[in-house]
């Protein structure tokens, strides 16, 4: 069985003619000379390179659909008749002190200087892709309302069309990141907080020491990788002075801007855009702790790490270097994820899954705190977009694992709440939101909740931050009532204990006990007595 049909996708905008394709090439099994497209070959035969990424790149978001054998589908959360976890210490659990919106949904990270956030989840790096730079507004204020963090991703500085550097190529100026952390920290209200993200060019280019200490950034994440591929971090830019700017700034631009080839290319239209990519990173334990010391020697409060879809080998590392240098919060993406902007064909082919790599990591830090040593707090990302899911990856990686880091499922709310503005600007509203109303007190469930926190102020909110204050709610609410059902009224209860694995294949990756197998002795022995 093909876990996919390459060759053909909505996110290359291509497709087959046929409805008989082979498995293994995506090509149709009756390829006719004449035909008039649309699938991948077709496409790349005369537009190249632009079919490696999904597309058009600044309106869309793109995640993996590879199949994978096993997911987190393949766990269900169990539901108990009696008891409960997490109560005030002396407290039986009645039915009167277990109600589902008892329950506590706080989480916290880090090492020393904690984090605490309202729900056990914060948004994926979001860094200099165009959907990002656009929609910050919505995302930042989203989160900060929300009470969650958020991740402000790689070469933000750099690619700045305003950024100003000194005589020794360092940033001085970078008016987006201002504007990013302003935006964040003007509803910040004690939960959460921004991290900043570092890349090899941000790392040259002197970002950590600009946040730090012209912007009182406080919390610094050192990047290894994403779960959406396994190169550096890619946009487009439909510039050729812009294009020959980033070349100029150190940044690799495919096409080179300065070929005269290209150039005659561009102004013949042929070549429409130009790719901006990073560099790959390469890491080297000593010079780890060293990154590390010298950011904390800047006045960083808290570092973190974030790493890929990499094999266990790699995983290991960031494990065990993380535990070494008390690292504040290990995020470990897996594959396919999502993205603004990656090879598509990488994004479905590359790296570990997620549910895979979440089971290699307990493996790796149960040997590690069996050795005393300091677990690192750990949050998993790569596909997730629902309460179920949060429930499931926190029992699963429980004690360690203290949230989820989510990339599209927090970008989406921000970005229908930004177009239910537009629409009712435009008395255009789709079908799909009219039906609850024809204004934004109507149509948002928590609007009036918002105004009474907020009073006129709630006019000032983004209707993409109202959007994903909403859309979090909706998490919080339904995670309670797995909690309540599982009888966990604290995140801190939730063990591995409250899942079981519905295929044999599963419960030998997961360690998780089979569905037949879960509490099988318990009830013999009800039986038995």
């Amino acid at each position: 069985m093909n876990l996919r049909r390459p060759n053909a996708n909505e996110a290359t905008q291509t497709s087959n003619r046929s409805r008989d394709v082979s498995p293994s090439s995506g090509i149709c099994t009756r390829c006719v000379d004449g035909c008039r497209g649309n699938c991948e070959v077709f496409k790349a035969t005369f537009r190249g390179r632009e079919v490696i990424y999904p597309g058009p790149f600044g309106e869309i978001t793109a995640g993996g659909d590879k199949d994978y054998p096993v997911d987190y589908s393949h766990l269900n959360v169990q539901g108990y008749a009696l008891g409960a976890k997490g109560l005030p210490e002396g407290v039986e659990g009645n039915p009167d002190n277990t109600l589902f919106t008892m329950v506590d949904t706080e989480t916290e990270f880090g090492y020393q200087n904690k984090v605490r956030m309202k729900l056990p989840i914060f948004t994926g790096a979001l860094g200099s892709t165009e959907i990002a730079r656009k929609n910050w507004e919505h995302f930042a204020v989203g989160a900060a309302i929300s009470g969650i963090s958020i991740v402000c991703g790689e070469n933000v500085c750099g690619i700045d069309p305003a950024l100003e550097l000194n005589d020794k190529g360092k940033v001085v100026k970078a008016p987006d990141m201002e504007r990013r952390v302003e935006l964040y920290r003007r509803y910040h209200e004690g939960y959460g907080d921004i991290l900043v993200q570092l890349n090899v060019e941000d790392t040259r280019l002197g970002v950590a020491e600009y946040v730090i200490e012209k912007l009182g950034v406080e919390t610094i994440e050192l990047k290894w990788g994403q779960g959406a591929k396994c190169i550096g971090g890619e946009i487009k830019v439909d510039s050729l002075d812009r294009a020959l700017e980033l070349q100029r700034r150190g940044y690799l631009v495919t096409p080179d801007p300065s070929d005269p080839a290209v150039q005659a290319a561009y102004r013949a239209t042929a070549i429409k855009h130009f790719e901006r990519h990073s560099r790959l990173g390469f890491i080297d334990e000593e010079s780890f702790y060293a990154e590390v010391e010298r950011l904390r020697a800047l006045g960083a409060k808290r570092v973190t790490l974030k790493t890929g879809a990499y094999p266990m080998r790699e995983l290991a590392m960031a494990i065990k270097w993380a535990s070494n240098a008390k690292i504040d919060l290990l995020t470990i993406d897996g594959a396919p994820g999502g993205t603004g902007m990656s090879p598509w064909r990488m994004m479905e082919e590359w790296g570990v899954p997620t549910f895979y790599l979440q089971c290699m990591t307990n493996q790796l830090v149960e040997r590690l705190r069996a050795k005393g040593a300091y677990v690192p707090d750990i949050a998993i990302a790569g596909g997730f977009s629902t309460e179920d899911h949060v429930f499931k990856v926190l029992a699963l990686g429980a004690p360690h694992t203290k949230a989820v880091c989510m990339g599209r499922a927090l970008m989406i709310p921000g970005f229908v709440g930004k177009n239910i503005g537009k629409w009712l600007e435009e008395k255009d509203l789709p079908r799909t939101v009219s039906e609850f109303g024809s204004t934004k007190e109507e149509i948002f469930v928590s609007y009036e909740v918002l105004k009474a926190k907020y009073g006129n102020e709630v006019e000032n909110l983004p209707l993409g931050a109202i959007g994903i204050y909403t859309f979090a709610d909706k998490i919080k609410v339904g995670l309670q009532q797995l909690m309540s059902g599982s009888r966990n009224m604290r995140l801190s209860t939730i063990s591995q204990a409250d899942l079981m694995a519905l295929t044999r294949e599963a419960a030998e990756i997961s360690g998780i006990p089979y569905v037949m197998d879960a509490y099988r002795q318990e009830a013999f022995d009800i039986i038995d007595a």
